[in-house]
């Protein structure tokens, strides 16, 4: 065959093939979709909500510090001869209370040489005296006009008596110093106070500016803790010393049974953010920190110890309270409304420890999401799980 011949034959074979591909391709039968598409609400819980007036509570984390704390310092040179047996590491003592005896010996002698310099002086002063009555009579002789105001006091002896005078006061300083240093020897306890450190015992040689030891006061303990500055404006701090600002509750979750707490009050803020946090810094005073008053058993406070404190602030009005984990990201809430989401951005008043108090965009009555969702666009269908049960079509 010749090669045109053959070329037409190939060229005629692969055009019936191409006809054949495209006439099954045109008469292939198309699949139908039947029935209805169903579509399914998401199931979730929800949470009416209310509005009132609530009591905010913040809870924060503080330490345990002494409000009196002082270390003893020895302010004359000695020997300790006596030492009070509460005075150790532990012991309670009450203000007043003798802690420590320094030998008395060297300043009793000093008082005794003082006091009689004084006598002395004193005598001295009379004799003057005495002197002084015979220059008047002896200037009384003698015409006053042909002396002058400095020569009549040279005669009335009046240098003599202001360098006696001068010597009295002089002697009766040394006695004041001189019996203040005695009273010294004997160390008294500056108020009721707990033993901390104790340096110095029976025989020990002391030396003026020693530390003999360290006392904290019991009357009352502080508690140091922080708070965001935009909670402040909740919190009721006391106008004086007499005054009680707003009740605390605190706690060692580590040490104490969870039924134990000591109660304190709020009582100065610090004028200086904490340099660190940025956070206001608060004191809370705590009365009767080792529970020497009370009848019944309450923990005892320790210095430096870790401690959890919860404050009831100043009552929020007209809000609505939601628990915090409903909040969404900015500032958003999950509102079920006709059976649908609707995504709610509220303006939040206050925040404190557990929960959110809304002062715009929800409503009293107002059901709340609850549930985490997937799917997260406005109107798309919810049902909520109870409806489960009444409508079984559901799946």
């Amino acid at each position: 065959m010749s090669h045109k011949k053959t070329l037409f034959i190939v060229v005629g074979i692969l055009t019936a093939s191409a006809l054949v591909v495209l006439l099954i391709f045109f008469t292939e039968p198309t699949a139908q979709s039947e029935g209805a598409t169903k579509t399914t609400a998401m199931l979730v819980s929800v949470e009416e909500v209310s509005s009132g007036t609530f009591v905010p509570e913040f809870i924060t984390t503080g330490t345990v510090q002494a409000v009196d704390n002082v270390s003893l310092s020895a302010q004359v040179n000695g020997e300790v001869i006596e030492r009070m047996a509460e005075f150790v590491p532990g012991g309670l003592v009450k203000k007043g209370e003798v802690l420590l005896k320094i030998n008395p010996a060297d300043y009793q002698n000093q008082l005794a040489l003082r006091q009689s310099e004084l006598a002395q002086a004193e005598t001295n002063l009379q004799i003057e005296m005495g002197r002084q009555k015979i220059a008047e009579q002896d200037l009384s002789l003698i015409s006053g006009d042909t002396l002058s105001e400095k020569e009549q006091s040279l005669v009335l002896r009046k240098p003599q008596l202001e360098a006696i005078n001068a010597q009295i006061q002089s002697a009766r300083a040394a006695v004041d110093q001189a019996s203040l240093n005695l009273r010294r020897t004997v160390i008294r306890a500056p108020f009721d106070a707990q033993i901390i450190t104790q340096n110095v015992t029976l025989g020990s040689q002391v030396s003026v500016g020693d530390d003999l030891g360290r006392l904290v006061g019991t009357e009352a303990y502080w508690v140091q803790v922080t708070l965001p500055v935009r909670d402040l404006k909740w919190l009721h701090f006391p106008a004086g010393d007499h005054q009680k600002g707003d009740t605390v509750k605190i706690k060692n979750t580590s040490s104490w049974e969870p039924e134990e707490y000591r109660t304190g009050y709020l009582y100065r803020q610090i004028g200086a953010l904490d340099p660190q946090t940025r956070l206001a810094r608060i004191i809370i005073k705590v009365p009767d920190p080792l529970a020497s008053q009370s009848q019944d058993y309450r923990p005892k406070l320790l210095i430096d110890e870790f401690v959890e404190v919860s404050i009831k602030g100043s009552p929020v009005k007209e809000v609505v309270r939601l628990n915090r984990d409903y909040l969404r990201s900015n500032e958003t809430v999950w509102v079920m409304e006709n059976g649908k989401l609707s995504i709610r951005k509220v303006r939040i008043q206050l925040m404190d420890a557990h929960y959110a108090y809304i002062s715009e965009g929800l409503q009293q009555g107002e059901k709340v999401v609850t549930t985490n969702i997937s799917t997260v666009t406005n109107g798309v269908p919810l049902r909520v799980e109870q409806d489960s049960t009444h409508n079984p079509s559901h799946p």
